[in-house]
């Protein structure tokens, strides 16, 4: 992958250095993952940040026996940081949604590399103050309706991790459990929110292609807006 390549793809990287895009090419490992498969566990060390070439995942935190997903992460982004940061163990699970493709780069490394360029520090602080920001506004909904708090996910999802195609920007068609435990609502809520917004024509469902499509961006907006 090109250092140019890398740059576009990580909003994080944006405003690396060329040395520190370079750096992080060369002392990275690629690794592949499928559908289902963990790729953190809770509890663990952490030991590495995780960069997401392709592919989706959730971020879950478990209970015992039952877990509950408390976010989705696409193309672009990374994960991991926190652990490394703190040299805590991990306090969430992330388990691949679809076939996922990811680079590593160690601890050690990767805080090194942070010390010598300064921007990409800055950067990181930035997007991690963003993530604090997100949980702040889902704090701030959960009074709202279950229809206004979904189409909040739905349009959040597509503004990070929408693609564009011929029928408006494409998500992963993520499994409504794990939308409706995002969002903070029941699945059967979900269910009847999903329909009803595709026979709207606000969004398109394809299970047989893994793919939402979102075409009517504007009035899901409006509708998220309404909290």
């Amino acid at each position: 992958m090109q250092t140019e390549v890398f740059s576009d793809l990580f909003p994080l990287l944006s405003t690396a250095s060329p040395q520190t895009l370079e750096c992080l090419l060369n002392i990275a490992v690629e690794h592949e993952y499928p559908s289902g498969r963990a790729v953190l566990m809770e509890d663990a060390w952490g030991n590495a940040v995780y960069f997401l070439i392709s592919g989706w995942v959730k971020v879950r935190r478990t209970n015992g026996d039952n877990s509950v997903t408390i976010a989705i992460l696409g193309r672009g982004d990374f994960f991991g940081e926190m652990a490394v940061l703190d040299e805590s163990p991990r306090s969430t699970d992330v388990v691949a949604l679809s076939p996922v493709k990811l680079l590593t780069v160690s601890r050690e490394r990767f805080i090194q590399i942070l010390f010598k360029d300064a921007q990409l520090h800055h950067r990181m602080l930035q997007l991690m103050v963003r993530r604090v920001r997100q949980i702040n506004m889902r704090l701030q909904m959960r009074s709202s309706p279950p229809a206004v708090k979904l189409a909040h996910t739905l349009v959040s999802l597509n503004d990070n991790y929408g693609q564009e195609s011929d029928q408006g920007k494409e998500i992963y068609y993520i499994p409504f459990k794990d939308l409706a435990e995002v969002a903070e609502i029941s699945l059967d809520e979900t269910t009847k929110i999903m329909e009803k917004l595709h026979e709207r024509g606000w969004i398109k469902c394809v299970p047989t292609s893994q793919s939402i499509y979102v075409i009517n961006f504007k009035q899901l907006e409006n509708l998220a807006n309404k909290f």
